[in-house]
């Protein structure tokens, strides 16, 4: 089990569940905007938040942004001791620093002194493009580069004190960054955050993320993710979130299954498979529901399944753990569905479904 560390009152590592981060797009100094999206990342499932440190504006707007965050605050800065420092003065709960590139052993310990007098940990690590010089002619961009370069930056911090360490160490191939981490893992009991670093857009790069993150936590590694992507940061929660479940490291929440159809279906599966899960995705409720195209094994396969609706010409059956319930015609399957899955939710109080389903593809 790795370490337990505190980032602003959320915990990580130690058997603490898997936490989500993403990073902001806006200009840090512009604290309006940049809160804006923390809280609508947040919103999502969003525990941690890391924000671009490019200048003093930047490192001072952390103290408003800390006032009016939901969510720990963890500053990326590169280059600077002076910005690190000013960052953590003005109540970073966590920054993010490469002790290889911030000026050198005295700026090392000027800043492991102040995270030390301050209390909060540390992030650092290598992706292929900041392996240490050494370890690159040495192995190459190898795993095993990634590893000795993240481990000699946690070195260069524990020889001033600092014991509250999170590593990292990505690539962008899935297989580089895998192999990696099971290294790493068996070398160091500190937390890792996982992630796929410069995975692309979000048509590849969920893919790449989902796989590289999935193989590790079902291998019980990693204890923080970030799913990177050349997108809304908003698209990073949502993947992060649906990688958790589909590890089954979130147990709460509503569970939307659907079959692939086929040339049986005779309705709107497709559409109405989209509108429920979307409109019951951060809905925090152990339910099962399916939507099934034809009723030839509709029922059957969603046996399992607290409320399911399977189509079949003209008409489609309402079914409850398998069982059928209700026959309604195919027209008005949608309207009594969303009634049926609204009163599920609704006996705890948990459900925005009319709400969320006015609103169309």
């Amino acid at each position: 089990m790795t370490k337990r560390i505190n980032i602003g009152g959320v915990t990580v590592g130690g058997g603490a569940p898997v936490r989500v981060q993403s990073m902001t797009t806006t200009p840090t100094v512009d604290v309006r905007s940049t809160v804006e999206q923390i809280v609508r990342l947040a919103e999502a499932g969003c525990e941690i938040v890391r924000v671009a440190v490019r200048d003093e504006a930047d490192a001072r707007a952390i103290r408003t942004l800390r006032d009016h965050s939901p969510v720990p605050i963890v500053a990326d800065i590169h280059f600077s001791a002076d910005l690190a420092v000013l960052a953590v003065e003005n109540g970073a709960d966590k920054i993010r620093i490469n002790p290889g590139n911030i000026g050198g052993e005295a700026a090392v310990r000027r800043v492991a002194e102040c995270v030390r007098s301050h209390g909060i940990p540390v992030r650092v690590g290598a992706n292929t493009g900041s392996i240490e010089q050494e370890y690159l002619q040495k192995y190459g961009r190898t795993a095993r580069a990634l590893v000795e370069s993240a481990l000699l930056d946690v070195s260069r911090l524990e020889k001033y004190g600092v014991e509250d360490i999170v590593i990292s160490v990505k690539a962008s191939s899935v297989p580089v960054t895998v192999e990696a981490y099971r290294m790493l893992a068996k070398r160091t009991n500190y937390p890792l955050h996982l992630g796929v670093t410069e995975a692309g857009t979000a048509e590849n790069g969920i893919v790449k993320s989902s796989i590289g993150i999935g193989a590790l936590l079902l291998d019980n590694i990693g204890d923080t993710i970030r799913v990177s992507l050349t997108d809304d940061p908003l698209e990073e929660v949502i993947a992060a979130k649906r990688i958790l479940r589909a590890c089954g490291l979130e147990k709460d929440y509503v569970e939307v299954i659907s079959c692939p159809t086929c040339g049986r279906c005779e309705w709107d599966c497709m559409g109405l498979a989209r509108r429920v899960e979307r409109a019951v995705f951060g809905i925090r409720k152990p339910l099962k529901i399916a939507v099934m195209g034809c009723v030839v094994n509709g029922p059957g396969e969603a046996r399992d399944c607290d409320i399911g609706i399977a189509g079949g010409r003209g008409k489609c059956v309402l079914f409850r753990r398998g069982e059928a319930v209700q026959t309604v015609r195919a027209e008005d399957a949608e309207t009594v569905f969303l009634s049926a899955v609204h009163a599920c939710l609704e006996e705890n109080g948990r459900s925005r479904l009319e709400e969320d389903t006015k609103e169309d593809d």
